[in-house]
């Protein structure tokens, strides 16, 4: 396989919820079902930066520095001997127009462009993006350094999920290989979660907007290596 994007993931906020697994069958590409942690199903809001990113080796002017925020949810499927866990987005969020043009004609990812913005040190990490009177903010105060977490855990389902899938049709899927080492993740603090799901992600998930997250991870991030996507045979 080859490698189509390369680039340092840093500073992901993960808002974790719980959702009827009903929600999402809808959305869940051929060849691949829902995967659940002890039974329960997920959707992940995720604010991070992209970082010296390279297309084919190549900087893009303007395009190396950005903030990205998605709303995706988990998926596996047996590829041979191999079990491949892996997300499916709902929407995500770029500043950039070309980038958003690029992942939607060359994946079919759900890439909308929106002003965004972004505050990170130390301490404290957040994200802010908005559009048509639609403003969304999500941050949260770092804590101490929690280390990788363990096998099997809550939190090691939320950041070890290596594949992509991309549903271009009733009758083909798109897969794709994210690589990266395993993440650290930090305590969290104050989170702040002022999200306008209805407006931004559909009136299905409007009921997001008054939930409680299950979790709220942040996680160092790494640098990261995106494959060349191709559709799965049946």
């Amino acid at each position: 396989m080859k490698k189509f994007l390369t680039a340092k993931w840093h500073d992901l906020i993960m808002a974790n919820y719980e959702v009827d697994p009903a929600l999402l069958e809808p959305r869940v590409p051929l060849g691949t079902e829902l995967d659940l942690h002890e039974g329960k199903c997920f959707v992940s809001l995720v604010g991070f930066m992209f970082l010296d990113t390279r297309v084919l080796d190549f900087l893009v002017p303007f395009h190396v520095n950005f903030e990205e925020v998605n709303l995706r949810f988990y998926v596996k499927r047996e590829a041979g001997d191999e079990l491949r866990r892996g997300v499916v987005f709902v929407k995500e969020i770029v500043p950039r127009g070309a980038i958003a043009a690029v992942a939607r004609i060359l994946y079919g990812e759900p890439y909308e462009r929106w002003k965004m913005s972004n505050y990170r040190d130390e301490k404290s990490v957040g994200y802010g993006w908005s559009r048509d009177g639609c403003e969304n903010k999500l941050s949260v105060i770092r804590g101490e350094n929690l280390g990788v977490p363990a096998e099997g855990s809550h939190g090691e389902f939320i950041i070890e999920h290596y594949w992509g899938y991309t549903k271009r049709g009733d009758q083909r899927t798109d897969e794709y290989k994210v690589e990266h080492p395993k993440w650290e993740l930090f305590s969290v603090e104050d989170p702040k979660i002022d999200v306008d799901f209805g407006a931004t992600y559909g009136d299905e998930f409007a009921f997001l907007s008054n939930a409680e997250p299950t979790s709220i991870l942040l996680a160092k991030g790494s640098d990261i290596a995106v494959y060349k996507g191709s559709p799965i045979t049946f």
